[in-house]
């Protein structure tokens, strides 16, 4: 004869408890009254260690567990089951759940409704996603860096820059962009190799991050050409700390005997209403005049 577990509520699902002590995740019964009371009539699997309350308290009470959730997770996740009560929908949605000493598990969440005479009854399942959620950001991270000198790529630039201006539309607020390329870079390489050039361009990145401050963003444009995006910046500022920066990297040991590193810089203001395009093309232009003026230099007009 089958075993059968009876589980808090008075369900008598037919299954074997180990098995489903073995589930990674939670399978679960959650009904909601009329009154807005909710709590759990069946749960099951190996992820209620994570819940951090009882069986027998979550069949009274979905409160407990819902109280791990963090400030902005809690809210969230009861809109979820208020738009499921209205519309009949399924909820499908994720979350942090914190753990006490133990850092925060991210929380996939899956349920079909169904109408009750007492209320709503959700028949789900919750699986832990954690090590799915780093490896998506890894990812994102990888797509979005640049892969020799560990600078954001030209595709976050544009992302970024796109988000920048938007704001600097929106409030008036200053944004300043700069365009750097590396003076004569090419003789670098001839002379000591890609190798040698290589090192060049992660040592200039180096000094371009620990230059700016949190918020800015420096991105490898391709070859030796940088860019960085310096929000709530006004040009006359950006143009003081590209002339530290231009004296800096001059000064700076990048391992070639007998030859000096220098960088020219253009940059230019966002105006207001202008798109991402023409800022880069002014910013461009005026990198070029800096070569054009003799290199190692910074300029900011015309």
């Amino acid at each position: 004869m089958t075993s059968t577990t009876v589980m808090p509520g008075g369900e008598s699902p037919m299954a074997d408890p180990g098995m489903t002590e073995r589930l990674p995740g939670v399978i679960f019964r959650l009904h909601r009254a009329r009154d807005g009371r909710l709590h759990f009539p069946y749960l099951a699997g190996s992820g209620l260690r994570l819940i951090g309350a009882s069986v027998e308290q979550l069949a009274r009470d979905a409160r407990p567990a819902l109280e791990h959730l963090g400030e902005e997770e809690y809210p969230r996740l009861m809109t979820a089951i208020e738009r499921s009560v209205s519309d009949m929908t399924p909820i499908a949605t994720k979350f942090r759940l914190p753990l006490k000493g133990r850092g925060v598990r991210w929380i996939a969440l899956r349920a079909q409704p169904s109408a009750e005479q007492d209320g709503t009854l959700w028949h789900g399942m919750m699986i832990d996603i954690t090590e799915q959620v780093a490896e998506e950001a890894r990812l994102r991270r990888l797509s979005d860096t640049d892969d020799l000198t560990g600078c954001a790529n030209r595709r976050r630039l544009m992302h970024r820059l796109d988000e920048e201006i938007s704001r600097s539309n929106r409030h008036a607020t200053p944004l300043s962009l700069m365009i750097l390329d590396i003076d004569h870079f090419k003789q670098v390489n001839d002379g000591w190799g890609h190798l040698q050039g290589d090192r060049v361009l992660r040592a200039l990145a180096a000094l371009c991050r620990d230059s700016l401050r949190e918020e800015d963003l420096v991105a490898r444009l391709g070859g030796e050409e940088f860019a960085l995006l310096l929000p709530l910046t006004p040009e006359s500022r950006g143009q003081h700390l590209a002339e530290r920066l231009v004296e800096r990297i001059a000064a700076h040991d990048f391992g070639l005997p007998g030859r000096t590193v220098t960088v020219s810089i253009g940059i230019a203001e966002h105006r207001i209403g202008e798109d991402r395009d023409s800022l880069l093309n002014r910013a461009d232009r005026r990198l070029y005049a800096a070569k054009h003026a003799g290199r190692n230099r910074v300029v900011t007009s015309p």
